[in-house]
């Protein structure tokens, strides 16, 4: 039985794979097609869509640029977007000095 960490990090990849082949479906786009404008192999691209572990950042950047989503995965993860990063920020920001 695997340990609870690794059945989150696979439900996790399975639905990274899903959300990208809805994404392609959605640009009506083949694998090969999606591969081509990436930059990588049609096979890769299935390996991503089936949550398969060992899919470099890179290739998953090429895929989700070819896709048009990029922004969307480079914005999630995005540290001031999140309740503590924008706490932080707002505490840490320089106060004006007026003359």
């Amino acid at each position: 039985m695997k340990p609870a960490t690794e059945r989150r990090i696979s439900a996790d990849l399975r639905t990274i794979g899903e959300d990208i082949r809805t994404f392609r479906k959605l640009n009506r786009l083949t694998m090969q097609q999606v591969a081509e404008r990436a930059g990588v192999s049609r096979s890769l691209v299935s390996r991503l869509e089936s949550g398969a572990a060992g899919v470099s950042i890179g290739s998953l950047l090429r895929v989700c640029r070819a896709l048009g989503v990029n922004e969307i995965l480079v914005g999630a993860l995005d540290p001031y977007n999140t309740a503590i990063g924008k706490a932080q920020a707002l505490s840490q920001l320089p106060q004006r000095i007026r003359n």
